[in-house]
């Protein structure tokens, strides 16, 4: 499922991109920022990649500092500067099935993953087989890639 973006869409993408740019640096996945927000525009959480650990996931961290029986992640919408994964060797359950579980029913994202790690990606797709809104806002990818262009070797996608 597509849907519209707002503008309050913009700004919390723009605070997730942000967060991105404290992930410590890493050559072997993405720096990439989230944060979860309820259906009133309030922030329930955020994350960032490597923020615990060398291996968790922006997704990840920001559910992870959220009762998995809190009400509101089910009208909630989770911005991520990058596609949420389908696949990982680091974890059992990718932010996609993490979402999924949470039952989060809206996504915003900046940029589409590139192949430099996961051939194939479609995080979009999956989570749009789902039932899940997903919205992509192209316009900010440009500011997603800039906390990753160590890794992309001056490729813009």
């Amino acid at each position: 499922m597509t849907g519209t973006s707002t503008e309050q869409d913009r700004r919390w993408l723009l605070t997730a991109i942000d967060l991105s740019h404290q992930c410590p640096p890493s050559q072997t996945a993405f720096s990439v920022g989230a944060v979860i927000v309820d259906e009133h525009g309030n922030e329930i959480s955020r994350g960032y990649s490597r923020e615990t650990d060398d291996h968790v996931h922006a997704e990840e961290s920001a559910l992870a500092k959220v009762s998995a029986d809190d009400s509101r992640l089910k009208t909630a919408t989770i911005y991520s500067s990058l596609e949420p994964c389908t696949q990982r060797r680091s974890r059992p359950r990718t932010c996609t099935q993490l979402i999924l579980g949470a039952g989060i029913p809206r996504v915003v994202t900046a940029w589409k993953e590139p192949p430099t790690f996961v051939i194939d990606a479609n995080g979009t797709e999956a989570l749009t087989a789902a039932g899940v809104t997903v919205i992509t806002l192209p316009e900010l990818a440009d500011a997603a890639r800039a906390a990753n262009t160590h890794l992309l070797g001056g490729q813009g996608s």
